[in-house]
């Protein structure tokens, strides 16, 4: 197990900033540079795996594929047979599900406060990763990270997949078991069929909602009841879970959320100039959403 004060690959560990359950986080120091960054670092039990290899070096990458303000930065890769890693920007920031999960009344005003610029940055860095030629396909609370001031970056590209289209990349797609989370999977990514940019507009509708009600749209007693809901019922609009909710900021989710993909968004630059022209909040004022941006309730 990795420990404060190790040196990996010319990184000393400086301080643990998540544990997942096959790998860990952390905040590290350069000694070349003695520049800040962070680690992804496989747990020792899954360092020879193959398939959690597999998805290191998959959310690897593709991040030194991307360069937006609003992705995280993936800078190099060490595909050491014991100790599998890659380093990354560091970005003080906590995930979306922590605040959430938080029993804080701060946090609760953080995401109401910023939720208009932590939306926009998001959907923003998933059109871009989308014109790219990426499909994220874990787009959830867990992986989308925002600081004091609302700034915001997608993380995790461990199961992101190349935009394939056309009648040969149907004919020769391997089918296999779902991968994902399945409260956040659109229709056609349990379906195992060709997915597009519109997949991720499902996931971030399905994120959306959660952030300003508390709860995802769909909740199920197992995987399969999840998955028959996500196939078959209709969405309750965010206002009967949160009154403060204004009903056209619930249209536009519920049209994220459609079932089949050709009725939803077509990309998320249509889904951003829809965003700009609703109000989140109801107890807000009109640009509160604007003026509290760089405003950021707690660290």
């Amino acid at each position: 197990m990795a420990d404060t004060g190790q040196v990996i690959a010319g990184y000393k560990l400086r301080g643990l900033l998540h544990t997942g359950r096959e790998s860990q986080v952390w905040e590290v120091v350069e000694l070349a540079s003695n520049r800040h960054l962070a680690m992804k670092l496989l747990l020792p039990e899954f360092a020879q795996s193959k398939a959690e290899r597999a998805k290191l070096f998959n959310d690897a990458d593709i991040g030194k594929q991307l360069r937006h303000e609003n992705v995280v930065y993936v800078q190099k890769v060490n595909r050491s047979p014991t100790q599998p890693n890659f380093i990354m920007e560091y970005f003080q920031a906590g995930s979306l599900r922590r605040r959430l999960q938080s029993r804080d009344p701060r946090d609760k005003e953080y995401l109401k406060t910023n939720a208009k610029k932590i939306f926009k940055q998001t959907a923003t860095g998933l059109a871009y990763m989308n014109a790219s030629g990426f499909v994220h396909l874990d787009v959830k609370p867990d992986n989308i990270v925002a600081n004091a001031s609302g700034q915001t970056k997608i993380i995790d590209f461990a199961i992101s997949k190349p935009i394939k289209k056309g009648f040969l990349a149907k004919l020769f797609r391997k089918k296999g078991l779902p991968e994902g989370t399945p409260t956040y999977m659109s229709p056609e990514q349990i379906r195992t069929e060709l997915v597009d940019g519109r997949s991720d507009v499902y996931s971030l509708g399905v994120t959306w909602y959660e952030v300003v009600t508390g709860r995802p749209p769909f909740r199920g007693n197992s995987v399969a009841d999840l998955y028959r809901k996500h196939f078959g019922e209709k969405p309750a609009l965010p206002s009967n879970h949160n009154p403060d909710v204004t009903d056209e900021f619930g249209t536009l989710v519920l049209k994220m959320l459609a079932k089949k993909r050709e009725d939803r968004f077509k990309s998320f630059h249509e889904v951003l100039i829809e965003l700009r022209k609703v109000k989140i909040f109801k107890s807000l004022k009109d640009d509160d959403e604007e003026q509290v941006m760089g405003m950021g309730m707690m660290g």
